[in-house]
């Protein structure tokens, strides 16, 4: 899986020709040898504060720049088989390229979307 991350927003109100329709089965997927392929990415979103102590979390970074404060924050999904979080990731398809396999899984799993800058 390649290293990418994806400026995100909550996929709440989109057209019906924005939303991807989840795939099942793994008839689809590409393999190497006999590992599973799968693409993800690291949904992140930057937070501009003007004139604002920018508190500490353990899931953002505080960035000072010259306009003000920004607030980096780094979203992580949980899953039912394991108690720690992970980033959004899944099986890539046959008929889509890595960046579109990364887009489908983060909406699919985490319900947002945005730019994926690799």
């Amino acid at each position: 899986m390649s290293a990418t991350g994806v400026a995100w927003q909550r996929a709440v109100a989109m057209s019906s020709d924005a939303v991807a329709e989840a795939r099942k089965g793994r008839l689809k997927q590409r393999y190497d040898n006999e590992f599973r392929l799968v693409a993800g990415c690291v949904p992140y979103r930057v937070n501009k504060k003007d004139d604002e102590e920018v508190v500490g979390s353990p899931c953002s970074s505080s960035l000072g720049d010259d306009t003000g404060t920004a607030e980096v924050e780094v979203l992580m999904i949980s899953t039912p088989n394991r108690a720690d979080m992970v980033f959004p990731k899944g099986g890539w398809e046959d008929d889509e390229d890595v960046y579109q396999a990364a887009s489908r899984e983060t909406l699919e799993e985490a319900g947002v979307k945005g730019v994926i800058h690799a």
